[in-house]
């Protein structure tokens, strides 16, 4: 039986039969606390009267079914998660009355309560499959249409959807109808309801196509954090530099940005009403990565609008490309046409190395993955489709020009405007713009999986200078595609005690070795970097005068994106055991006080908390495990007042502790006693320390729950429920396990219970764990949908009791159980987690 499952076999079969032309879906949200009324009208033609097919519905009890006038019995038509479709006219007319469930893992219709003010709030989730939750749908990308929702709810309530949001008509006892007008031709997945009692603040954006409305919305409780000028701002600023670049006007009638809670992705770009975690309102003093991360976020929603919404995939194999062309243009814009001109270095230092390390895990898979089906679509919807896509188009950007690049998008918009694609055409419409031939461009960067590896080969002549150069490239073995990669090579030399880039040389690289006459006769710098400016995506080594000249003094590098280059090669080198954990950790810190990119400060030292916990050989451990404790101690007190480093540190700080004296130390901010100048211990931080006392076994449930009753909130239920599963005894894993595995705890405490539970150091307590994660992955994705046990599998695997047994005994699971697809990646990715911190902690013992 399919169950929620859909081939693209069965899509296609259905798109070549049907024609949608409209929706219309009334909605009542006055029936219950569990259940809404959902009655959908589909008018569609059918190219072969007298066919069959079928219509998606998830989790509903159908009252009645009518087709064509024709009454049709749900208990025999609508089983599996489909209503049977029989016997269909030219012209066809479909009425399914039905009530459908509320949702409290964000998939579907999503219904939240405020712990504040006892307020409702509601609010969709449908990428990718997840509208059939709400009304019953032809549930594929290429049967758009128009839709129109009319909405009964509360009088007192905000309503929004795709379409400009009407004036609410009374329909007596405090109930009134919002009838929205018809939308233009969209996907099932981008359309949207949000409704409760929501706080708006309205804005314009004019310009050089006219007036765009602007809506901001959150929850009462968060209107004193609803920073709607920073919004503004940089929504103008998108649509600004969208509009320009695409050559194409916003194509919708107005852009609502609404804020909501529980929500279990960053945002979705639901058309004209975009839906963002409202956690991007933050209540207590966060960094510079922050903002600049939301600003991106906000930017990627906005190029969807274009590319996704207004030309979307025929069929999810072509998601990647939604994902990547917004991530690369949400960095482009900003570095573009906003205040954070340098993001592509956060980019590098940040985001690209969740592409990289994903790439290097045994479930990788090419960009533009093979999706038979929405299960498929599930286990292949990851960083890859984001962070390695983004460098990828980065990559492709470079090769052909950024001029050509965007005079094709210019010509794809106009082409496929409201309608559907495949990235054949993309790639038609880039190559008639560049000139140049990009299907084996395409082969070998989007059908095939791994990542480079770009490394300098030369030999010195008696001057010190270059007698041969070259660049050698590898792969790993299970993923051998070697790559034509268009990089910048950059030679830095110390200048008055900086390093400052003499030389760049911009060179095509391809096969095993490229020679680079270029650098014949060139005088050997102090720092040769590869893939200088971050053209490719590709790991790169540096030779060991340039290792040399970064340990011993990374900070004298004033570019920031040829610093976070050295970083990332530093650390591939530790992740793929070139280099000792103990010298990275060592290099962050003596480096990261002197680093200025937001994203490297809050970045690097977790990648060297990881190096501890992980990477570091056992046996000396505990001596690095102390070093790193004193040296965040020693960075947090040497920082400036209320910068960003002193956050960050303290952060660190409280996450690491386990000394009797650093525990003071972090016990002394918590409860006002010593106070680091400038240091604002505020709400979030609080948890923060106090979370870290919980992980170290001085803080207990009495003090959580006396945290928990000072911050009545949403956030402090789910930190305080982080707090207690950090906490090393078997009670409160017991307790937090039960939590993540029962169907009806909301996703985002779930989530945060999951992030806090495998903490290193407190192997005792966790060594049942693995026998209790592999009986779990056997049937957690029935029992608790499909996101929350993707999230649960990913990040309880438990990797602290990381040894030869444990891949051992995983071997043996993975040999012979039946999981979900999805469950399986998750335990070889963990597995594989495990395998390279153990070759890693080989080659930190061998000194």
């Amino acid at each position: 039986m399919p169950g929620t499952n859909l081939t693209r076999d069965e899509a296609a079969r259905r798109a070549a039969l049907l024609d949608v032309t409209s929706y219309t879906v009334d909605l009542d949200l006055t029936t219950g606390e569990t259940t809404f009324g959902s009655t959908t009208t589909l008018r569609f033609t059918c190219r072969q009267p007298g066919s069959d097919t079928f219509l998606d519905l998830v989790d509903a009890t159908v009252h009645s079914i009518t087709l064509n006038g024709r009454s049709i019995d749900p208990a025999a038509a609508y089983a599996d998660s489909r209503i049977a479709l029989t016997d269909l006219a030219e012209d066809n007319e479909l009425v399914v009355v039905a009530d459908c469930t509320y949702s409290r893992s964000g998939e579907g219709l999503h219904r939240f309560v405020d712990p504040v003010d006892d307020r409702v709030y509601l609010y969709s989730q449908f990428e990718v499959p997840d509208a059939r939750r709400v009304y019953a749908t032809f549930e594929q990308p290429d049967l758009k249409s128009r839709f129109t929702f009319n909405v009964t709810a509360p009088s007192h309530w905000v309503v929004v959807s795709n379409a400009p949001t009407p004036e609410p008509v009374a329909a007596g006892d405090g109930v009134a109808v919002w009838h929205f007008p018809p939308t233009k031709p969209m996907s099932t997945y981008i359309t949207a309801i949000v409704a409760g009692e929501y706080h708006g603040v309205f804005d314009t954006y004019e310009g050089e196509h006219g007036t765009i409305p602007l809506g901001h919305y959150c929850r009462q409780s968060l209107v004193e954090h609803l920073d709607v000028d920073e919004l503004v701002k940089i929504t103008r600023q998108g649509f600004e530099f969208f509009e320009r670049i695409f050559g194409y006007p916003y194509p919708f009638e107005k852009y609502d940005q609404l804020y909501v809670p529980e929500y279990n992705m960053g945002a979705m770009e639901n058309a004209g009403c975009v839906t963002l975690r409202d956690e991007y309102l933050p209540r207590s003093r966060q960094d510079a990565s922050f903002y600049e991360f939301r600003g991106s976020v906000i930017l990627h929603e906005m190029a969807h609008m274009w590319f996704g919404d207004l030309v979307t995939m025929k069929w999810w194999d072509d998601l990647w490309l939604n994902e990547s062309f917004a991530e690369w243009a949400c960095y482009h814009a900003e570095v573009e046409a906003t205040e954070f001109t340098e993001a592509w270095t956060g980019f590098t230092n940040a985001r690209k190395q969740t592409g990289y390390r994903q790439d290097q895990l045994p479930s990788t898979h090419p960009i533009a993955a093979d999706n038979p089906d929405l299960h498929a679509v599930e286990v292949n919807f990851d960083m890859i489709t984001y962070a390695k896509g983004a460098a990828v188009l980065k990559q492709l950007v470079a090769w052909v020009g950024l001029d050509p690049f965007l005079a094709g998008l210019r010509n794809y918009f106009h082409d496929f405007a409201f309608s559907n694609s495949e990235f054949a055409d993309l790639l038609t419409a880039l190559e008639k713009a560049s000139g140049r031939e990009l299907d084996s461009w395409a082969q070998e960067w989007l059908q095939t999986a791994g990542v480079n590896t770009l490394a300098p080969e030369f030999e010195l002549a008696e001057d010190g200078t270059y007698a041969s150069f070259g660049v050698r490239q590898t792969a790993h073995p299970d993923w051998p595609t070697l790559r034509r990669h268009r990089i910048a090579i950059g030679l830095y030399d110390e200048v008055d005690g900086a390093l400052v880039r003499r030389e760049r040389v911009e060179v095509d690289v391809r096969d095993q070795l490229s020679e680079i006459p270029e650098l014949v006769g060139k005088a050997q710098p102090d720092l040769l970097l590869l893939n200088d400016d971050d053209l490719t995506y590709a790991k790169i080594r540096l030779d060991e005068r340039s290792l040399a000249t970064v340990v011993g003094g990374l900070g004298r590098l004033d570019d920031s994106l040829a610093r976070a280059l050295c970083w990332g090669a530093a650390w591939d080198m530790t992740r793929d055991a070139e280099m000792r954990a103990t010298d990275f950790v060592r290099l962050v810190l003596d480096n990261i006080a002197t680093e200025t990119d937001p994203w490297g400060i809050t970045a690097l030292p977790r990648f060297a908390a990881l190096a501890v916990a992980s990477y570091a050989a056992p046996a000396t451990r505990d001596e690095l495990r102390a070093t790193w404790e004193q040296g965040l101690r020693a960075l947090a007190h040497d920082a400036a007042p209320g910068s960003d480093h002193q956050l960050t540190f303290v952060r660190q700080l409280a996450a690491a502790a386990h000394s009797p004296e650093a525990l003071d130390e972090v016990q002394a901010m918590l409860d006002g006693t010593a106070v680091p100048a400038g240091l604002a211990v505020d709400q979030d931080l609080r948890w923060v320390l106090l979370t870290g006392l919980a992980r170290a076994g001085r803080a207990g449930e009495a003090e959580i729950a006396a945290e928990e009753e000072r911050d009545g909130t949403i956030s402090g239920q789910e930190d305080a429920a982080a707090a207690r599963a950090a906490q090393p005894t078997a009670e409160a894993k017991a307790a937090a396990w039960a939590l993540v595995l029962d169907p009806k705890t909301p996703n985002e405490t779930s989530r945060s219970v999951v992030l806090s539970f495998m903490r290193p150091f407190q192997e005792d307590v966790l060594e049942p764990y693995l026998e209790r994660y592999l009986t779990a992955a056997e049937t957690l994705y029935d029992e608790i949908g499909t996101h929350k046990a993707a999230v649960v599998l990913e990040y309880i695997f438990p990797k602290p009791l990381g040894s030869p047994a444990l891949l051992e005994r995983v071997d043996e699971w993975l040999a012979t159980s039946s999981a979900h697809p999805g469950a399986r990646r998750y335990v070889v990715e963990g597995r594989a987690d495990v395998a390279r911190a153990l070759a890693a902690q080989d080659h930190d013992a061998r000194g």
